[in-house]
């Protein structure tokens, strides 16, 4: 009777071989997934919605590689211990730089400073107000920025201390607008506009100095939006010799996009990135969660230097906004 019990059990899986040989299974099946996730981003060759979304959360991948090294030599599985940390320095060599400072140019010219937030058409005016005055705002770029969100702002004092103005408020998300402290000039045929409005206008500086500035707001790639996302960031304009350009607001992408880090290579640089805050998140905000992926940014020629970068909290609305402190060539 005790050998038939003891046959049994060795049938049904029950002794510890077979379970062990399940757990290397799992393991080896996360270490492949996470080393194709590597691949993917080093490679820059996402493409579709999954995936494209995916690039959004390597950071969080780079954890989840460092956990399944330690598991599995916790499970004496040394292999898939290895191949899981050589996974996860690769993918912590691309996302760590961004919580390091970089060399910034010897830029001599006027200071400019700009916050830019995705209002979600009810972020709390009080606030932005506050935040404008704090940092001594001269260039605000607002997205999703409705007609009732215009008046709120101005209500709570915006207009006084961002007079001058090129809006594109509309209903939804659709919105979008670019305040500022100095005299504006709005651009038209700068760049076809794919997605939301993306009002474009020339900021006259004190002392004669002008820059160039963008509210950017594509769609985000989600299902078949995802070619129009990569085209939308295509069309925005790259920088250029003849002027100073700034591309400020939600571009629904991270520098983990090859959409993203295209445009950088057009001639343009990350703020927060540039002062060691680029893996600080931005969104969701204010879902009962913290944020966990980094979509909103301030771009800037690479010939401006980035004295500061603060990530900011603003009521009402699922961004986190962005300030930049800029110094010009």
């Amino acid at each position: 009777m005790s050998t038939t019990v003891e046959t049994g059990r060795a049938a049904d899986g029950g002794s510890p071989a077979p379970r062990k040989r399940r757990r290397r299974w799992l393991a080896w099946t996360v270490v492949a997934l996470l080393a194709l996730w590597a691949v993917i981003r080093v490679a820059g060759i996402e493409g579709g919605s999954f995936l494209t979304q995916l690039m959004t959360v390597t950071p969080i991948g780079a954890g989840l590689a460092a956990l399944t090294a330690i598991l599995s030599l916790l499970r004496r599985n040394r292999p898939a211990a290895l191949a899981a940390a050589l996974v996860c320095a690769v993918l912590v060599s691309v996302v760590t730089p961004r919580a390091f400072s970089a060399e910034q140019p010897p830029a001599q010219g006027a200071p400019l400073r700009v916050l830019s937030v995705n209002l979600f058409g009810r972020g709390d005016a009080q606030t932005v107000v506050d935040l404008v005055r704090r940092f001594d705002v001269e260039v605000f770029s607002a997205l999703e920025l409705t007609p009732a969100e215009v008046e709120r702002l101005d209500a709570a004092g915006l207009k006084q201390l961002l007079p001058y103005r090129v809006l594109q408020a509309d209903f939804g998300a659709t919105g979008s607008g670019i305040y500022s402290k100095h005299p504006v000039t709005e651009l038209t045929g700068l760049f076809t506009p794919i997605g939301h409005n993306m009002p474009a206008a020339t900021v006259a500086l004190p002392g004669g100095g002008k820059v160039e500035v963008v509210a950017v707001h594509p769609n985000p790639p989600l299902g078949r939006m995802e070619a129009e996302w990569k085209a939308s960031l295509r069309a925005l304009p790259p920088a250029s010799p003849s002027a100073i350009r700034v591309l400020a607001g939600d571009f629904n992408a991270s520098l983990d996009h090859r959409a993203f880090r295209d445009l950088l290579d057009r001639g343009y640089v990350d703020a927060a990135d540039q002062v060691g805050k680029g893996l600080i998140p931005t969104w969701p905000n204010g879902r009962g969660m913290p944020p966990i992926i980094s979509i909103d940014h301030v771009l800037a020629d690479r010939r401006v230097a980035v004295n500061r970068v603060e990530i900011v909290d603003v009521p009402r609305t699922d961004h986190r906004g962005v300030f930049a402190e800029l110094r010009l060539p």
